[in-house]
């Protein structure tokens, strides 16, 4: 059999917010708030719209596709699989990418769960604060991995020293826009909690996101 899937002309998010060969677009705050929120409804549906719930297993700003319209589209489904048995959980061979695989996999026995791919989507979400990437050894060894950097950079208050700032420069910095995005960044600090049990249901997280779009 042959998958058929639409054709989508804008590439990915990575390329939009980090290749910076093909000069990236910049993309402004409030699209990349609207990015998040349909790629969150996307994860959340998979967890719980289906019949059966299925595990992304490889969420990223790579696997994320913008259509002419910069429309999010959810990809890459070759490391997807069903939850099993009424389980929220799954053992098998690591496919996921460095820099936005949830630490619990490694603590637990290589089992991923749809807290998972909550983790995973917090990176992206600092992606679209930051335009970091997700692994770079351009940054200091033990921030090397951005969910570290941004963790980080939170403790030390310093959360407007590494907004991209494209962000600003698009459409200025209000105190409405500060407010917006200090939520966000507490979102994604939620969602790159280590324990999978106290991160939120990427339900919740499309709710949040929706939130602050209608009040932004």
């Amino acid at each position: 059999p042959i998958l058929v899937s639409e054709f989508i002309t804008n590439g990915t998010l990575f390329k939009h917010i980090h290749d910076k060969r093909s000069k990236p677009s910049i993309i402004p705050w409030t699209d990349r708030l609207r990015i998040a929120a349909e790629t969150a409804g996307a994860l959340s549906y998979l967890h719980t719209g289906a019949s059966d719930s299925i595990i992304h297993g490889d969420v990223k700003s790579a696997n994320i596709l913008l259509d002419d319209d910069y429309i999010a589209k959810v990809t890459d489904f070759g490391s997807s699989r069903f939850v099993v048995s009424d389980l929220d959980q799954l053992s098998r061979v690591v496919q996921g990418t460095v820099g936005y695989l949830d630490p619990e996999y490694w603590l637990k026995n290589n089992k991923l769960t749809t807290k998972s791919d909550v983790f995973s989507f917090g990176v992206v979400l600092v992606e679209l604060l930051t335009a970091e990437k997700a692994h770079s050894f351009d940054r200091p060894e033990e921030e090397r991995y951005l969910d570290k950097y941004f963790l980080s950079s939170l403790e030390k208050d310093r959360l407007f020293d590494i907004i991209d700032k494209c962000i600003v420069l698009k459409e200025g910095n209000t105190k409405q826009q500060q407010q917006q995005l200090k939520e966000v960044a507490n979102l994604a600090k939620r969602c790159l909690n280590v324990k999978g049990e106290e991160r939120p249901t990427m339900m919740e997280v499309l709710m949040e996101l929706e939130r602050l779009r209608m009040t932004g």
